[in-house]
Order: C-alpha cells, then sequence, then structure tokens
C-alpha cells in the first residue's frame, strides 16, 4: 500500500471582502475558531473543487459576530483579496488542535466499522451527509444500507484507531 497524504481539513468558507484594508469576512467551519485562525498560522486556499490554489500566512485575525475578519500577509486592500471569493482556507490535520476523546473528523468517518453495543457487526460507513436536523452517516450492512443520526444517543462510543463506532440502533430501523 502506498502512503498517501491525508488531504487538508476544510477550516474556513470566505464569505467577501471586508472593509478597504484587505479584510476578509470568513465563515469558521471548525469548532475552535480562535485556535485556528492565530497570526502566523500558514492556509492552504482551495477552489470549489478541492484542489489548492494558494498558500497565505495570516498576518490578523479577530471574530465578528458568527465570522471571523482575517488578513493574510502581502494582501493590503480590498482589491487584492478580492479572488479569494468562494474559495476556502485549510489546514493539515498537524497543525490543527488535537482532537479530543472521541472526537473524529467528519471526514474521516467513512470506512469506519459499525457494531452494536453487543459487539455484532452491523456495516462500513460509506457516507457522512450533513442534514438540517444535523450530521447523519450511511452505513451499508449485510442487507441494505441504513441511516443513522450522528449523535451521543445513537452513537455511544468512537474508537478512531481501531476506525470503529459502537452505536445503539433505534427499534425498527434494521427491521
Amino acid at each position: 500500500m502506498t502512503d498517501v497524504t491525508p488531504a487538508p481539513i476544510v477550516v474556513g468558507r470566505v464569505r467577501k471582502p471586508h472593509g478597504l484594508k484587505g479584510e476578509l469576512a470568513i465563515f469558521p467551519l471548525t469548532d475552535s475558531p480562535d485556535e485556528v485562525f492565530t497570526v502566523g498560522r500558514e492556509l492552504r486556499v482551495l477552489n470549489l473543487g478541492g484542489e489548492q490554489v494558494g498558500l497565505v500566512t495570516l498576518a490578523g485575525s479577530r471574530s465578528f459576530h458568527r465570522e471571523w475578519l482575517v488578513r493574510f500577509t502581502g494582501y493590503a486592500d480590498r482589491t487584492a483579496v478580492e479572488d479569494f471569493r468562494q474559495h476556502f482556507l485549510a489546514s493539515t490535520r498537524e497543525e490543527l488542535p488535537a482532537l479530543g476523546e472521541g472526537e473524529v473528523y467528519e471526514r474521516d468517518l467513512v470506512g469506519f466499522a459499525v457494531r452494536d453495543e453487543s459487539d455484532t457487526p452491523l456495516g462500513i460507513v460509506s457516507e457522512v451527509y450533513e442534514l438540517p436536523t444535523g450530521l447523519a452517516i450511511e452505513v451499508q450492512g449485510p442487507k441494505r444500507e441504513f441511516l443513522l443520526p450522528f449523535r451521543a444517543e445513537f452513537v455511544k462510543h468512537t474508537d478512531r484507531e481501531g476506525r470503529r463506532l459502537v452505536v445503539a440502533v433505534p427499534d425498527g430501523l434494521l427491521d
């Protein structure tokens, strides 16, 4: 098996330039934007296709309502940052704060083995969906696939190292 460099983790969506001095309004896609958007951090710029199209260094950042305002080194005014619209900011896993116990990146859930609380195999996570009601995982079982809300009442244990989830399946879901 070949070594594959993990894809960067998307940490923010660029919304628009803010003001005249080169700030950008960023919608954070991380639980800890204050730890991610720190001065001096290098971030990858991704286009809508997920391809890296640039590399920037944060020269400043501050929280602003539900967003963050950031400035990049070498971009001094509004016209210099206009082209960042409809792009995303990403970081490597190593540069991000360590995950807590039981935490996992959403993109890593695909391929996790799913077992019930009596250790019976139920299937493999094949997709993760962001639904209006919250995150849901699609599990490919032995007979068919099923969707399970990714909430504490159903996902009882996340084993990141072993790539498995222990779940409590609602009555009737597998019938």
